[in-house]
């Protein structure tokens, strides 16, 4: 994506390899699962031999690292999508 002259540098980091909604919104939902996966499950579930084996992070540094991500990316998307920035 080319910078526009009147869009934040913010927006343009959080695309600026993404020229589609399309491609903004995989992101946006991959990095959605990815925060629930960093929930510690397993520091909860403590009797299920299983959660410890599916959810391997148990603790909470990812957490508060991925939900200003997941808002970044999803506040861009919401810019490009109010000032119709994106290509067609």
């Amino acid at each position: 994506m080319e910078k526009k002259e009147h869009m934040p540098m913010w927006v343009f980091l959080a695309f600026s390899s993404i020229n589609t909604k399309k491609g903004a919104l995989i992101l946006i939902w991959s990095c959605v699962i990815f925060t629930l996966y960093c929930f510690p499950f397993s520091l909860f579930f403590t009797e299920q031999a299983w959660v410890k084996q599916v959810f391997l992070i148990d603790d909470w540094s990812w957490l508060p690292m991925m939900v200003p991500i997941v808002l970044w990316y999803y506040l861009s998307l919401r810019w490009m999508n109010k000032n119709k920035a994106w290509e067609s």
